[in-house]
Parts: structure tokens; sequence; C-alpha cells
């Protein structure tokens, strides 16, 4: 018998499988940062996680331009696995993960975009052991997905938090995300920076979604949900009269494109774990956001 995945209602993938998809993608990790290999990342990795690790093979490149066989391989074990069971595509899971990098859980939200495509790993987020939202489960132990677009009862629709963060940030209007590292201070960090005696900064930041950046939603044991997305930055510098940019960064200096002469543009992408609450009125909390430089160009 065939099982249509567009259309039956069937887990996203069975346990089994979803450890061999860890296995592989740690392998895929190790070797590209090994041979600093973008082809390699492009195999496992997909979205805003595989944008940063081409431009972290860039700059690692400059420095070691015939690889570095003795990087340290990737170990992500003690793996929990969350597995959503919904019809349609694109399919995903979340892989709940020990690694050899650190003391936190690094939290692996892999995509499959159609029947015959492999599966990617789309994001990655850090968390503190104890702090991993509970998910709510069905009696087989099958997670619940949240459409993007309907919200699901959910206070923000999770094709819709890439937009208002974006928007947000913009702003600073609206009461729709709690203070925060990411949301206040970002926009007083922005403040301190967009007139000085040396230059001017403006930013445009660009929400993403499918199908390159697809917002993925689980529903927790509370009735919210936990929501990861992406959004686009950009940061341009532009120097006072008499001033000539200089770059040190060396990430920076891999990265930079152009004539670096009196502006100097940064482009950043970040992907975030949000805790979105049920019904209307509460606020969304971020969990985690990671951001990273992905180019530079000057003027």
């Amino acid at each position: 018998m065939t099982v249509h995945g567009e259309r039956e209602i069937i887990p996203s993938v069975s346990r089994a499988e979803a450890g061999d998809v860890l296995a592989r993608f740690t392998a895929g990790y190790t070797e590209a940062y090994r041979r600093l290999d973008p082809a390699a990342v492009d195999r496992v990795e997909t979205g805003a996680l595989a944008e940063i690790a081409r431009a972290d093979l860039v700059e690692q490149r400059a420095r070691l331009p015939k690889g570095n066989p003795g990087y340290p391989a990737l170990r992500l074990d003690d793996a929990r696995f969350t597995i959503p069971k919904a019809a349609g595509w694109p399919k995903f899971f979340l892989a709940d993960t020990r690694s050899n990098r650190d003391g936190n859980r690094w939290l692996v939200v892999f995509v499959r975009a159609a029947a015959g495509e492999p599966w990617k790993a789309a994001y990655l987020t850090l968390h503190a052991p104890g702090s991993v939202p509970a998910f709510r489960t069905d009696r087989d132990g099958w997670a619940e997905p949240v459409p993007p677009a309907s919200g699901g009862g959910l206070a923000l629709a999770p094709s819709a938090v890439s937009r208002a963060y974006t928007a947000f940030l913009r702003t600073g209007s609206g009461d729709v995300f709690a203070p925060s590292a990411a949301t206040t201070r970002a926009r007083a960090d922005r403040a301190r920076l967009a007139r000085t005696p040396s230059f001017r900064t403006d930013w445009i930041d660009t929400p993403e979604g499918a199908p390159g950046f697809p917002p993925l939603a689980l529903r927790t044991a509370d009735g919210g949900a936990v929501v990861f997305f992406t959004a686009h930055h950009r940061e341009k510098r532009t120097m006072a009269r008499g001033v000539r940019p200089g770059i040190t960064d060396p990430r920076t200096k891999a990265l930079l494109s152009g004539d670096l002469r009196t502006a100097v543009t940064y482009t950043r992408v970040s992907e975030a774990a949000v805790r979105v609450p049920a019904g209307a009125g509460g606020r969304v909390e971020f969990l985690n956001r990671i951001e990273s430089l992905v180019a530079a160009r000057g003027e």
C-alpha cells in the first residue's frame, strides 16, 4: 500500500530514521568544516543555517586555504526527538540534543521539502538544560504541528512572526513582543548607533518565510507553540565627511566586496525560537536567537 504524505496524516519520519538523519547531519557538518567546502554544507543544511555555515567557510578558508583537517568532529547525542504528525509538505521534526561544544541543549530542526528530497537541518537554537519547553504529544508520542497561516488559536500565527518582528525593530510600536535583548534592547542599541560623530547608521529588516525559510511551529503542552523563524538585517554605515571606513574584523574582511570608500553595508541573518502563547493578548517571548554576518559590501 502506498502512503501519500501530501494527503495522509502521518508522522513526518520514523524514530529510527530521525536518528539516521541526525547522524548524517553531524557527519556532513564535520566534513564541511574540515574541507571548508560549501557543497558539503548544502547537502545537509538549508535556509538560515546554511547561509551562516557558508559564510563561516569563506572566513575560515581565507585563513586556511588548504582546509582544516584537524577540526574536531561535532557530536550530538542524548537525542530526544519531537516528531509531528501531519499531512502535506514540508515535513519537519525536532532533535533536542546534547553537544560536545558547550553545556547547552542544541535544538536542531530538520526539514524535508518534498517526497524524494533529502532531510536537511534548517534551524539550530541553543537552550540551557531544563529550559526546553514541553511539547504536546498524543498517546502514541507524536507531536502536533501548528499550521503556519492559520495561527491555531495562538496570539500570533507562525507565518506572521518574522513580519511582526522586523516591523517592531523598525518602529518599536505595539506590544506583541516581551522586552528582551532581541527586542527592546536591540532597538536601544540601534538608537545609540543611529548618529555618531564618525558615522550614521540606517537599517533595513526583511521578514522571511516559505519556501526558502519556512516558519515551523510545534504546539506546547500549555496550548501555545514554539515557532522557529528567520529574518535578514541590513545595516548601512555611512561615514562623516573626511572619515574613511576601516575594517579590522576578520570575518568582515573575508566577506567584504565592493570598493570601501565612504560606506559599508553589513548583511546579517537571524534564526530564532520564540514561545507564542495561546489566545489573544499574550506576548511573544524569545527563547534563543542567533544572528550572524553573511555579507558585507563597501561603497
